[in-house]
């Protein structure tokens, strides 16, 4: 039987070593080319050809998602028409290993000649495509991962991770934040953790558990029951959160054997509660609620209380 796992993990060794002769590159050219795309007026545009285009697919998603606007033509296509599509504002990325792709070389004087900067991407920083381009940058890698050197493995690796640098450099550049990576991607769960605010989702108004501090704990215990929460505010007479009673804190005054018939709710609540505003994502109130290790969560306005959750209620939105 052949031993796949061995040549497997020839691949992988081969890719790795390749991904940390890449770190070389990462010079004055690199932060060049990041510069150029931050301080560009129009969108990027990347070109390849073969398995440099599959990738130059992923790296324009990429860069678009994450705050560079950019999209991806086949150099074939531009030639026909497509080049139409590419305004004197923009920046083109060309991706070539051996920087001699003559569709992509095609192109250049017309690029140009519309004053359009160029980056390429290569693993040949002496071949037509860097020299002829604004900034290269080198992806060049030892040997590819195929044993006939010949099927681009580690090299389209390499691009690829050079082209996460960038995307990524430039997000961190531009203050790229968590609600504009969702602006970006508003459907399936994705959209839903990163678009969702605890205030969609919160119980409100008539559905919220409020009792007061002179409420007897048996009382609480049945709005707490109606509501469905495990829980229940406590709040003065200006709708201040004063405290909160869990379901957890019934189960520590039984051990202390408090009489549930005339102990008053703000003798044994819980002071000074863990409260969120309600316009905070709901992904950032369940990391709240897990630093805290809690179920239940108090949603407070100007001081006000104006809502309650628990996991159960992020569980059903999708959250987690």
């Amino acid at each position: 039987m052949f031993d796949y796992r061995t040549a497997g993990l020839e691949v992988l060794n081969t890719e790795i070593n390749a991904l940390q002769q890449l770190e070389q590159y990462f010079d004055e050219t690199f932060d060049t080319a990041c510069d150029l795309i931050l301080n560009g007026k129009g969108k990027v545009v990347v070109m390849g050809i073969g398995k440099s285009g599959h990738i130059g697919n992923k790296i324009a998603a990429s860069l678009a998602s994450t705050g560079t606007p950019s999209f991806f033509v086949h150099p074939g296509e531009a030639a026909h028409g497509d080049l139409g599509m590419i305004d004197s504002k923009d920046i083109v990325i060309a991706i070539s290993n051996s920087g001699e792709a003559s569709e992509i070389l095609d192109l250049y004087p017309i690029l140009k000649r519309l004053g359009i900067k160029i980056i390429s991407i290569t693993g040949r920083p002496e071949s037509s495509m860097a020299k002829l381009a604004d900034v290269n940058l080198s992806i060049k890698v030892p040997k590819e991962a195929c044993p006939m050197g010949l099927a681009p493995t580690a090299s389209t690796t390499a691009t690829l991770v050079m082209g996460d640098a960038v995307a990524i450099a430039l997000l961190q550049a531009r203050g790229f934040t968590t609600e504009d990576y969702a602006m970006s991607h508003p459907g399936g769960a994705l959209g839903r953790k990163l678009l969702l605010k605890l205030s969609d989702i919160m119980h409100s108004e008539s559905a919220l558990p409020v009792v007061t501090p002179d409420t007897l704990v048996r009382d609480a215990l049945l709005e707490i029951s109606q509501k469905g929460l495990g829980m229940t505010a406590v709040i003065d007479q200006d709708d201040t959160l004063v405290g909160i009673f869990t379901d957890g804190d019934l189960r520590r005054i039984l051990d202390k054997r408090v009489d549930i018939h005339t102990a008053k709710i703000g003798d044994v609540m819980t002071k000074n509660p863990t409260v969120a505003d309600p316009n905070l994502l709901a992904a950032e109130g369940l990391k709240l609620m897990q630093e805290k290790s809690i179920n239940g969560l108090m949603l407070c306005h100007g001081g006000k209380l104006v809502g309650a959750l628990n996991m159960h209620d992020l569980l059903k939105a999708g959250v987690i």
